[in-house]
């Protein structure tokens, strides 16, 4: 049964989020798991190569048609939201652990309010404005935690992890428009596609071959992220935009308040550790986006 046949029935919707929150929650377990065998450019590589097979058969049968025609803008958009974002959270995770970079993806929506602000004539008021400060201040308190748990000095690879989320609140604001010209799948799958030789490329020129047979970790990596760019990047993609189109934008933002409770407890289980200053600043960011959400 589809997605549009159940969209009446408010269990489904609910199980949908909570399912997307699950699987993108444990992506970045994925990744720290991928790193055990290989390079932060290989792990973003396999990533995008699992994710566009799985949706290869939808981008060739269109690459005819939509990628003529707007190929500038796709390659752009698979830059900024898939391929570039994957290099910058493998490389932030070879420093932080998955839990910090579950809790610094929540900062999506506000970069996605600031860009939409800067470029795109988004009107903001004075409720807006404490959003984003309330969210910036909780990145900052984030970026700051040291290893003992108390206020030290700014961790560099937090920032690969802001780069990344400012990028998705570049692509966000400019898929927006997109969609009204290429159904979201579609968009997705030749993004992927038009990645795809990119990440071969990463592949051949990092000597892939060796990192599988010398790594003992190699297949254990490998079906980290196969799971990770079959399930969490190309499936969750899909699943989300449907989400969005049968519910609402703003049910479907409720991922970003899910995915750090969900990065936080597979965190835990696999033994990082955590400090209450984490938790203060993923409250602020919370707080912030919820703010933004309640007054855009």
């Amino acid at each position: 049964m589809t997605l549009s046949k159940l969209k009446g029935k408010t269990f489904f919707p609910i199980l949908v989020l909570i399912f997307l929150s699950i699987i993108w929650g444990i992506s970045f377990l994925l990744i720290k798991k991928g790193l055990l065998a290989f390079s932060p450019m290989q792990v973003a590589a396999l990533r995008i190569v699992f994710a566009s097979a799985v949706l290869f058969p939808i981008a060739i049968k269109h690459i005819n048609i939509e990628f003529k025609i707007y190929w500038k803008q796709i390659i752009f958009l698979g830059l900024i939201s898939n391929l570039i974002p994957a290099i910058l959270f493998a490389e932030a995770q070879t420093k932080i652990n998955s839990s910090l970079a579950g809790m610094l993806n929540s900062l999506v929506p506000i970069f996605t309010m600031i860009i939409g602000v800067l470029f795109y004539k988004i009107k903001i008021n004075f409720l807006l404005s404490m959003g984003l400060l309330i969210g910036l201040i909780g990145s900052v308190v984030l970026s700051f935690v040291s290893s003992e748990g108390n206020l030290g000095v700014f961790n560099f690879y937090a920032l690969y992890v802001i780069m990344a989320t400012i990028l998705y609140g570049i692509s966000g604001n400019m898929i927006k428009g997109m969609v009204q010209k290429i159904r979201p799948t579609i968009l997705i799958s030749l993004q992927l596609l038009a990645m795809s030789p990119i990440a071969i490329i990463i592949l051949i020129n990092t000597n892939i071959y060796s990192s599988v047979v010398t790594n003992e970790n190699a297949m254990f990596s490998l079906g980290s992220l196969f799971i990770l760019g079959a399930i969490g990047t190309a499936l969750a993609g899909s699943i989300f935009i449907n989400l969005v189109k049968h519910t609402s934008a703003l049910f479907a933002s409720a991922t970003t308040y899910l995915i750090p409770i969900t990065a936080i407890i597979v965190g835990l289980l696999d033994d990082e550790v955590l400090f209450p200053l984490h938790f203060v600043g993923i409250g602020l960011i919370i707080v912030g986006v919820i703010i933004i959400n309640k007054f855009r």
